[in-house]
């Protein structure tokens, strides 16, 4: 996937939309500030998403952290990789680390995303 054409929340979940799909995942710079991540709790399938609202959580030895969900739709799969072993997300959040696909509809439901270069600006001034 073209980490270009994704956008992302405020919150560092990132989503890329293919059709009615949507891949929902968290940004490194989440990864990374989370540190050592211990587990994640998402939906299972079948589950309905609302825009901008929480759909599971990430667990850190630093915190426990709502998941904001980027899209609003059906969850029609679930990463089993990450849920069985966290480590996949820390070390690779936009391909092998996605988190959930959801199912959106035409128009697409949405919270308010960012685009690739909007979202590194904010990194660049939360890093500071």
């Amino acid at each position: 996937m073209d980490r270009k054409s994704f956008r992302y929340l405020a919150s560092h979940e990132w989503v890329h939309l293919q059709g009615d799909v949507a891949t929902v995942g968290i940004s490194q710079f989440a990864v990374e500030q989370l540190t050592d991540l211990i587990m994640i709790e998402l939906p299972a399938v079948g589950t309905k998403v609302t825009a901008g609202k929480t759909f599971g959580e990430i667990e850190s030895v630093k915190a426990v952290s709502d998941l904001y969900s980027p899209v609003g739709g059906e969850v029609i799969e679930v990463n089993s990789s990450v849920t069985s072993d966290v480590q996949v997300l820390a070390q690779d959040p936009y391909d092998r680390g996605w988190l959930i696909k959801v199912r959106v509809g035409d128009p697409p439901q949405t919270a308010e995303l960012l685009d690739l270069a909007t979202y590194e600006k904010k990194v660049a001034e939360e890093a500071h």
